[in-house]
Formats: C-alpha cells, structure tokens, sequence
C-alpha cells in the first residue's frame, strides 16, 4: 500500500500498525545515535588489538560523519521519490550489513572503509525516520511523537558511551572493540523483517530530482580539505597537502556555480542557495558548521586524554561524561519551554558564554590538578559546559529558520543537518593539528601522560576560541526567533544532536 502524504485512518489495526512502525523506525534512530556515539570510548582498544595508526583512528571517526553529512540530503530526495519504506529498509538493511563488516574488519584500512559505508547508509536510514512519522500521524498527534523522539535522542546520547564502556570492558566472546558494532546486528535484522511488515509506504507528492554531481563535488571538496588534515602531521606536511586543501576551496566554488545553474535549470539543487540571501539562515548555518566543529574536536581529544593520558578504563571514562550528558538534557528542556519565549536569541548567546567558561574552567583544572585529577574533579566544567550546550541545541533550528520562507522549510532543515556533520568532520580532522601536532613522535611510557594533557589542554584553548566566534556569529540570528505552524514537518521536528562522532 503506498500513501501520498496523507496520514492513514487512525481506526483499529491501523493505529495499531502505526504505533509499532513508529517504535520501529524510532529504534533505527536510537541504533544509530548510539554507534555514533559509542564509538570513541572504544578508540584505544581498536587501537591496541587492531593496530590502527592515530590517523586511521581519526578516520574512523571522521569518516562516519563525513559520509553521514554528503548523503543526508541524497537520502531524503531518494525516499520522496521512491518511497520512504522502501528506502528506509535499504537504509537498515546496508547499515546492518556495514557494521557487521566494521566488526568483521581484518584490518584498520577495513574499519575505515566499513565506516563509510555505515556512515552512507545511516544518510539513506536517518532521513526516513521523521518523513514516515510525519506520513503516517496526523498533525495533532506530531507534537506528542516529536517528544517521544526527543526522549530517544536523549537517550541515546546517554547511553552510546556507557554501552561501549560496558561492552569493551566486558569483552563478550573474547570480541573485544567488536561488539560495539556487531551488537547492530540482531536489532537491525529485526528493524528490517518488522519494518516490511508494519510500515506504510508513502512518497512526496512531487518529489525533486536527484542531484549526484552536487553530492559527488561536495564529497570530492571535504575529502580534498580532510585527507590532508589528517595525513598532514605523519607525513611531515608535504606541499600536495597544500595544494589539495586550497583545491577543496577550488571545488566548493565549482559546486557553486554549477548549484546556481541546476537551480535555474529544473529547480532541484542539492543546496538551494537562494537561502543564504535570508541573513539569519546564513549565519546560523555559519554558528551551525563552526558549532559542528567545537564538538568534533572536544569529544574525540577527550576520549583520547582520558584513556590515554590518564590511563583510565572505558568504564570510568564513560561514566565520567554521565553528569555532561544530563545537564544537556536539562538545559535543552529549559531553554525551549521556559527561557526562549521570554529571552530569545540572549539565551543563545548565554549558552555559547556558559559553555565557554565551562570549557575554561576544565582547562584549568586540567593543568591544577594534572594527571592526579578525578572523574569528581571533572563534573563541575562538564555539568557547566552541558548547561550551555543544552541552551544552545534545542532552540537553535528554530531560531535558524524562524525567517526562512516556508515553501525552503525542508531543504533548509536538511542543509542544517548537513553542515552540522560536516563541521564535525572537518573538527575531527582537526585533531591533528590542535591535538596530535603538540605530542611529540617517539615519546617514552613516562612522557605519555603529560603529553596528552598538556595536548588537551591546548585543545581546550581552540576549542572555546571556536564557541567566542559562535557568540559573536549569533549576532546576526533573530533577537525573537518565530515558531513556524505545526503542520510543517522540517521546522517542526527534533533535530538529532551530533555529540559525538
């Protein structure tokens, strides 16, 4: 049965039907928020018993998000056109596939490549989840689901960490860091046998065409910017590094002329550029890519500093991060229901302003309290840095397409999701420089500690310049971000937050 974008009748079976499609699309969401997030707790154990390099493991991470961010947009024009079930069971079923491959990897050139691909097929998976929510409840049911997916999220981003500390620590079948990602396996098969069964089929009334050669110059510019970011540091900074980074600016400029002349020709960019003639949009994709960055660099050198500077377990690193992970949660809860409707953009900006006193404050007790400091020592700036990033997350879309016209609202939501990624991709190949570049090659089992604090602390300082550009780059947002009508699925529905990648 395929539906256009009216939701089916809510009488017997069929409401039933729905309620499990939405617990099984909301499980697909929840997989994949958690191997995000799960991954990076595991990095020195892939790092030990697979023997992956620092730049392979920043690849591992970075390549997730970098495939991630060139499909999302490619993943929800692919589900308008043929079909969101269809291409949602595609999604899972690949996604399946690849992270049996990620635990399966021989070799760290196979756990990257697997990377991609997974991070490609979460892009064909992830777009789908609201689009069927949307197709399938009728508008004044979507705010009770939309809250139902918030919780998710949040959970997710709770538990990715503590289940990869747990799984890496308890090491099932002798699999060590392989868990992490073969534990996908039973809950994807079982998304995709129920899926077909309980999900309604529904495409877009008039669906846009593809545009793969905007995906392919996208794909081609980050990895051109990327590859020698990462690559940089262990090969001595080469002079092609540089010529492909200033050829990534090259290609990005190429991808905009040809977005310009697609738009003129059939309408169906991959970018609809004629949003960034809307000021607060084109700021706050700006404060959305810069934020993206912030968050690539800080989660994967904490990782990195905790285990490897200080030694500690998965376990206690991940339970470390539990007090950040709440207060962001209720922060964003706050900010949205209570502090956004009387202060409007000042929250914002507070947010950037908490958090950046929050990632000084942890700078600080880094360097006091050097390698005797405790995960008790750590919940102060954590909890403060969560508080801000909480002010900042829930309310940002809104504020960022409160002027956006409503017939751009989907393609300017997905565009936010898509630079969101990217940034966090372009931080992570960041690492190299704030971080690996002040750790020396041949360092002495003494010399490792300090090393990698002082690297993180050095990491922090970069970090909370970032968070002083987004203060300033929030300026240019509405000062009274306008909610836009319920019935609008892309200004409407919960944005996932990239914590960690």
């Amino acid at each position: 049965m395929t539906s256009t974008e009216t939701p089916p009748g809510t009488a017997g079976g069929t409401d039933r039907r729905r309620w499990f499609a939405l617990a099984i699309v909301m499980t697909a969401a929840f997989m994949d928020l958690v191997d995000v997030t799960i991954v990076n707790i595991a990095i020195p154990s892939i790092q030990r018993e697979a023997g992956a390099s620092f730049g392979q493991i920043q690849w591992i991470t970075a390549g997730y998000a970098l495939a991630f961010a060139a499909g999302l947009i490619t993943g929800g024009r692919l589900g308008d056109i043929h079909g969101r079930k269809r291409i949602f069971l595609v999604g899972i079923g690949g996604f399946t596939v690849a992270s049996a491959l990620c635990g399966l990897a021989v070799n760290p050139e196979m756990l990257v490549a697997s990377r991609f691909l997974q991070g490609a097929m979460a892009a064909l998976m992830v777009p789908q989840v609201l689009s069927i929510v949307h197709a399938t409840f009728p508008a004044h049911e979507r705010g009770k689901v939309f809250g139902l997916f918030g919780a998710v999220v949040g959970l997710g981003a709770v538990s990715g960490p503590l289940l990869g500390a747990l799984l890496t620590e308890w090491n099932l079948f002798g699999w060590e860091w392989r868990s992490i990602f073969l534990i996908n396996l039973p809950v994807g098969v079982a998304g995709l046998i129920l899926g077909s069964r309980f999900i309604t089929e529904s495409k877009a009334p008039r669906a846009l065409k593809l545009d793969l050669v905007g995906v392919a110059l996208v794909t081609l510019g980050l990895l051109m910017l990327l590859y020698p970011l990462i690559r940089g540091r262990e090969l001595g900074w080469p002079l092609w590094g540089y010529v492909s980074m200033a050829g990534a600016l090259v290609v990005l400029a190429a991808l905009v002329a040809y977005e310009r002349r697609k738009s003129a020709r059939d309408g169906s960019p991959l970018v609809e550029l004629s949003l960034f003639r809307v000021k607060s949009f084109a700021a706050g994709i700006a404060v959305q890519t810069v934020f993206g960055v912030a968050l690539g660099v800080f989660f994967l050198v904490w990782t990195l500093y905790m285990q490897f500077g200080l030694g500690w377990s998965p376990l206690k690193a991940g339970l470390t991060g539990v007090p950040f992970s709440i207060a962001v949660s209720v922060a964003a809860g706050m900010s949205v229901q209570q502090l956004v409707p009387r202060f409007g953009r000042k929250v914002l900006q507070a947010g950037a302003l908490v958090m950046a006193a929050g990632v000084l404050l942890y700078l600080w007790e880094s360097g006091h309290y050097g390698l005797a400091i405790t995960p008790w020592q750590m919940a102060l700036p954590l909890v403060v840095m969560g508080v801000g990033m909480g002010l900042i997350v829930a309310p940002l879309t809104d504020a960022i397409l409160s002027d956006v016209p409503r017939e751009h609202s989907g393609s300017a939501s997905g565009l936010l999701n898509t630079v969101q990624q990217m940034g966090n991709a372009l931080g992570l190949g960041l690492v190299s420089v704030v971080f690996f570049g002040t750790i020396g090659d041949r360092l002495r089992p003494d010399q490792v500690g300090p090393a990698f604090a002082d690297a993180f602390r050095n990491s922090l300082g970069w970090v909370a310049a970032v968070i002083g550009v987004i203060f300033l780059l929030m300026f240019a947002l509405p000062k009274r971000p306008t909610q836009h009508v319920e019935g609008e699925q892309a200004a409407t529905e919960p944005k996932e937050p990239a914590l960690v990648s």
